[in-house]
């Protein structure tokens, strides 16, 4: 009977485990849709973008549920606690992940007769990839307890910020150069706030990840300088 008991908890974890992997996955296919929909001005995919996001959120009230389910029914300690606490935190960063998402694709619909320059086209591809590989790593760094990945995203958060302030400044040259130019540009504005918003949300993972490997707070460094637009 104990065997069975201690196998079912596991079973427990696991099944947590598979949900944030399968809630990450979405999450991550999001924004990389949201930002094709911006760029190629893709209305039918920026609403399904959207759509998606309701099934993301679903998922994050689901992993909240049987995590308190878990924690009621077992009490785990140690290693196990902290594996149903970072689902929680995690699932957490994956739903504003999501969010953010969703709202590039709301932003490609107001903005969908707009047309931008090419140098402000490759400063938001540029942000996105930065942002989404570091998505993409920190999963990895879940999937595989890897403590190493999670640290790196960690350290790279840096370099999402210093590219969001050159886009930052790029689109205020535009805005200022030609007024009519200040609508498109503030919603880029906004989109590439947002992708900056996932960076930080992948690193917030990295730190949970650490500790649940490690058991320990990260402490490590982090960008936390002052931006030009707060």
């Amino acid at each position: 009977m104990t065997q069975h008991t201690v196998t079912s908890f596991e079973d427990e974890l696991q099944a947590l485990s598979r949900s944030i992997g399968e809630m990450g996955g979405r999450a991550e296919q999001i924004v990389e849709r949201s930002i094709v929909a911006l760029l190629r001005s893709d209305m039918t995919l920026a609403h399904e973008v959207i759509e998606a996001d309701k099934k993301v959120d679903a998922l994050h009230r689901q992993i909240e549920e049987d995590a308190i389910i878990v924690i009621a029914r077992r009490q785990p300690m140690a290693q196990d606690l902290r594996e149903t606490v970072a689902a929680i935190r995690i699932a957490n960063d994956l739903e504003r992940v999501g969010d953010l998402g969703k709202n590039i694709a709301k932003r490609a619909v107001v903005i969908q007769h707009e047309s931008f320059s090419n140098k402000l086209r490759v400063g938001v591809e540029h942000l996105s990839e930065l942002a989404l590989r570091q998505v993409k790593k920190v999963l990895d760094a879940y999937a595989a307890r890897d403590v190493v990945k999670a640290e790196e995203v960690c350290a790279h958060d840096e370099e999402i910020d210093a590219v969001y302030t050159s886009l930052f400044r790029e689109l205020l040259t535009y805005m200022m150069e030609d007024p009519r130019n200040i609508t498109m540009c503030t919603h880029l504005l906004f989109c590439a706030k947002n992708i900056e918003r996932i960076g930080d949300h992948a690193t917030n993972i990295a730190e949970t990840v650490y500790y649940l490997i490690t058991g320990e707070q990260w402490e490590g460094p982090r960008q936390s300088s002052t931006r030009i637009d707060e």
